[in-house]
Order: C-alpha cells, then sequence, then structure tokens
C-alpha cells in the first residue's frame, strides 16, 4: 500500500462515496481509499455461502437447544425462532444497504466512519471496530465451543469417553488449531468446503427432519410444540424467561457480517455482499424453522433429552427416535455442519482482524496484518483469531453457564457493532450516497426497527439467566463487554484519538517507512559491495 493509499484511506472523506455499477471492484476499493491485497476469487454464492455456513442452524440452534429447554421450553423454542428471525432479517437489510455503499474488509467499523459526523467520525469507527472483534471472537468460541460438546457425545455414544469439562476444553482447542490450519495452508480448501457446507446444511436438515418424522412410532402434539411453557431457571417470572428463551435464536442468527468482511474477495462486491447478507438470514429462518419443528415433535421423553448423561439433548432425541445406529449417524450429520461453521467462522473473523489492523487499532498491528504471499491470505490474524477464542472458553472449567455467556458475549458485541452504522445511517438522513442495492423509501422504517430491537437485547442478553445468582452460574457477559470496552476507551483516550484514521498520522508512518526502507536497503547494498578485509 502506497502512502497515498494510507492517507487516503485514513482520510474517508477525500474519496466520493457515490457508486457507480460501472465501476470496477477494484476502481471502488480504491475510491474507498485501500488497494486490492487480497485475492478477489469469491462468487456471489461463495459470499452468501460463508454467511449462511456462520449462522449455521445445525451449529446454534442445537447447541443451545438445552438452554431453550429449560428457558422457556417448546413454546419459547418456536415462537422465539421466528420472532427473533423476522427482527434479524430487518437489522440485515439495513446493514445490506451500507454494504453496497461500502463493499470494504473494513466492515462495520468503516461504514461508522464514513457515515459519522466528521469531529467524531474516527471515535465511532474505532469503537464500532472493537465491539466487531469481541463478537467475532466470541461467535467463533461458541461455534466451536459447541462442536466440541457435540464431538464428546458422539466418542461417548461409540467409545464410552467420559464426558468432563477439561476434555471437552482439549476438543475445542484441536478443533480450533484444525481450523486454523485449513485457514492458513488449505487456502482453496476452505473456499470449497464453503460451498459444499451450503448442500450440507440444506440436505442435511431435509435427512434429519424427514427420518424424524418417518421413522418413530409417536409424535409430540402439535399442542406441546407450540404451547408447552418450561420454566428450569429459577426464576419466578415467566416474562422474563420468555425473554431470556430468545438467546437460541438471537445467537444463531449472529455472523452474517462475514458477507461484509469477504467483499475485497468477491466479485461484483457491491451486489453480491448485500445480497449475500439478506439470503443467508432469509434461507437460515426457513432452514432453522423445519429443523427445530423436526427435533420438537419428535422428543420421546422430555426429561429424558434435557437430563441425557451426554449433555446433548439433540444426541438423545436422535437416539431415542431412530435408535442407535440412525441417531449416531445423523449426529455426524450435526458434527459436520459445526466443523464447516467453524471454519467458516475463523476466516471471516481474520478478515475483520485483518482490516482493523491495517488501520492499526489492535495491539502489534504490524504483526495481524501481514499477508501471506503464497496464499495472499493474513496468517497472523488467523491465528489470533483462534488463539482469542480459546480464551474465551477457558472459564468453562469453573463456570457451569459459561457457553451461554459466551454466547450472549458474541450477540452483545456484535450487534451493537451491527446497529452503530445503522444508527448513525439514519441520522445521515439523504445525505447518504446509495449503492446500487438498496431499501428505497423503506430505508428509514427498516433502520429505526433494527436500532430498537439491538437496544433491547443488549440489555436482555447481559441480565442473568439463572437463580439463585452464585460465582458458578453467573452470566459473565458484562465483564467481558466491560473490559474490552474499558480497555478500548483507556487506550482511545491516552493515544488513539491522535492518530486512528488520522490522514496527517498515516501519511508520516508511511513516510517513516519509506525511510527506514530505503535505508535497511542501502545498507544491504553497501554490505554486499564492499571489499572483503585484507589480511595483513
Amino acid at each position: 500500500m502506497t502512502d497515498d493509499d494510507i492517507a487516503r484511506g485514513a482520510a474517508g472523506a477525500s474519496a466520493p462515496d457515490s457508486v457507480s455499477v460501472s465501476v470496477s471492484d477494484e476502481e471502488r476499493l480504491a475510491q474507498l481509499g485501500y488497494t486490492q491485497v487480497l485475492a478477489r476469487r469469491m462468487s456471489a454464492f461463495s459470499n452468501y455461502a460463508v454467511s449462511f455456513t456462520i449462522i449455521s442452524v445445525l451449529s446454534g440452534c442445537m447447541t443451545l437447544y438445552l438452554f431453550g429447554m429449560n428457558t422457556g421450553g417448546p413454546a419459547v423454542i418456536t415462537w422465539g425462532w421466528v420472532a427473533v428471525g423476522l427482527m434479524t432479517l430487518f437489522v440485515g437489510l439495513a446493514m445490506a444497504e451500507i454494504c453496497s455503499a461500502y463493499p470494504t474488509s473494513a466492515g462495520l467499523y468503516f461504514w461508522a466512519h464514513r457515515l459519522a459526523p466528521e469531529r467524531s467520525a474516527a471515535a465511532w469507527a474505532w469503537f464500532t471496530g472493537w465491539f466487531n472483534v469481541l463478537g467475532q471472537v466470541a461467535v467463533t468460541a461458541g461455534i466451536d465451543f459447541g462442536a466440541a460438546s457435540f464431538l464428546a457425545a458422539y466418542l461417548n455414544l461409540e467409545f464410552g469417553f467420559e464426558v468432563t469439562p477439561g476434555r471437552t476444553i482439549l476438543l475445542f482447542a484441536a478443533i480450533l488449531l484444525l481450523h486454523g490450519l485449513l485457514n492458513t495452508f488449505g487456502v482453496r480448501i476452505v473456499g470449497l468446503l464453503n460451498s459444499i457446507s451450503v448442500w450440507w446444511h440444506v440436505v442435511g436438515v431435509a435427512v434429519i427432519v424427514g427420518a424424524l418424522v418417518i421413522v418413530p412410532d409417536s409424535h409430540q402434539s402439535a399442542s406441546f410444540v407450540f404451547t408447552e411453557f418450561v420454566n428450569n431457571t429459577g426464576w419466578s417470572s415467566g416474562l422474563y424467561v420468555v425473554l431470556l428463551g430468545l438467546l437460541m435464536a438471537q445467537y444463531t442468527f449472529t455472523g452474517y457480517d462475514a458477507s461484509a468482511h469477504m467483499t475485497e474477495e468477491t466479485h461484483d462486491a457491491s451486489t453480491a455482499g448485500p445480497k449475500g447478507i439478506v439470503q443467508s438470514i432469509w434461507t437460515s429462518w426457513v432452514a432453522g424453522f423445519v429443523l427445530l419443528l423436526g427435533f420438537t415433535f419428535a422428543i420421546q421423553s422430555y426429561d429424558g433429552a434435557r437430563e441425557s448423561a451426554t449433555g446433548v439433548p439433540p444426541a438423545q432425541i436422535l437416539l431415542d427416535a431412530l435408535g442407535a445406529t440412525g441417531g449416531k449417524l445423523l449426529l455426524l450429520v450435526i458434527i459436520g455442519a459445526q466443523l464447516f461453521c467453524g471454519m467458516a467462522s475463523v476466516t471471516a473473523n481474520s478478515r475483520m482482524i485483518y482490516a482493523f489492523s491495517r488501520d492499526g487499532a489492535l495491539p502489534f498491528s504490524h504483526v495481524w496484518h501481514t499477508v501471506s504471499p503464497r496464499t495472499r491470505t493474513p496468517v497472523a490474524a488467523v491465528w489470533l483469531a483462534a488463539g482469542g477464542a480459546l480464551l474465551l472458553g477457558l472459564p468453562y472449567l469453573i463456570n457451569v453457564t459459561a457457553y451461554a455467556a459466551v454466547t450472549s458475549i458474541a450477540v452483545i458485541g456484535l450487534y451493537i457493532a451491527y446497529v452503530i452504522p445503522t444508527l448513525l445511517r439514519l441520522r445521515k438522513g439523504d445525505a447518504f450516497e446509495r449503492g446500487p442495492w438498496h431499501l428505497g423509501r423503506w430505508s428509514r422504517v427498516i433502520g429505526l426497527i433494527a436500532v430498537v430491537w439491538v437496544l433491547f437485547i443488549t440489555v436482555l442478553f447481559m441480565l442473568p439467566q439463572l437463580s439463585p445468582v452464585t460465582w458458578e452460574n453467573f452470566n459473565y457477559a458484562p465483564v467481558a463487554v466491560l473490559v474490552v470496552l474499558g480497555f478500548a476507551a483507556i487506550w482511545w483516550a491516552a493515544s488513539a484519538r491522535h492518530w486512528f484514521l488520522n490522514p496527517e498520522h498515516a501519511r508520516s508512518v508511511a513516510r517513516e517507512a519509506a525511510r527506514e526502507a530505503a535505508g535497511e536497503a542501502a545498507r544491504e547494498a553497501a554490505g554486499k559491495g564492499a571489499p572483503e578485509p585484507i589480511d595483513p
């Protein structure tokens, strides 16, 4: 990236906001202030596939099914999915319109910078980016921890593997290692697997639901599936429990900002990116509803599934309904989907880290935004994503509600980052220059609904989930959010406000880097050209 590129990207306002459909992807990226570095290999379908894979109804719905069974039961599982899916679609539509105008891997924090008032633009971008990083890392942790739990359940059923917190964490670490290696060395394989993942999920849901409908001799009644309310939280307020139960669905509907983060690697990014966001949400909404109905109707023993020795009710439901062989085979289908999901999450997470560190916003940014010359991917960012996810999952060793807390962190971090650009876009009004994909006259209404919904769930998922609250079950989501927010605020006040997205600072850094590089080259040349010393 040249001196001018860095300055133009930091200035933000120096490039035109208007978008012409005749402008190439590389030209539009240059208008936004960045030089094409990442390989642009992805089609519109591949872009959609990444977000659909990260949403992964076979991951989110299944890994939090136990939470749903205890926090509202079948009624909240079913109707909560319908309600949350609709509200998420509003959030996604509002994001997609902005994505069309600004198709860059920086995504949400770049949008915030372009849409905020000039004097405070850098601050809006800074905090949006930090919330996005927190949410992305937590999503990766939640996905791969869920995969580890299901893999442990399968190993228990097949080989008598004793499931303990320590062993689950070891499996969690192994899965993160696998996903880090794939994203480091198997870049083309990752792209292929993301495309395969879409069909794995679609066919997998169809096969699982078909088996659960056809094979069992008995099913639950419609009254049970749509009206049965269960409260095993210790809280006396039914309304409070219903609201807490929305976490299962809302956590599943996360990660679709991946389509924005992958735009620098996507052809026709101004339309493919926003379409990827919206399509991934509504197709997941339909597939998840079918999946949840299939599992809930097929429950043979509610308490038996909830108290399964494996700790994974969907596994017990499959075993009770289909027998040992069929149940374990379809459990492998779920585990496969979760592994696809975690792999895609590491991919998207690393692109966000790469973009944020490209603007110097993370400690040791010079490391995290390095790109492999062989694969043209941000390898260091891949391993930061995996390592951060592992750290978030470690409290499971002492906290029985750690998984629910991690999912809360994911929802809070991501949705705050999702809604800040939408809020700023509403404030900008008609001054916002739309891209080729936009909402027309519905933009303001959809944006307002999105903002109100995110404010609501941000407060909701910081609240205690079990009563009485103890050190073993407290929801540590507020602690994690406050630690990250506090760190970002202190760094901003002490240093970052002077240089983050500051064009003058960017120019001086670029000039200093160029001088150092020139000096190093001169020293190497002088060393090579110097005569060998003569031995008297």
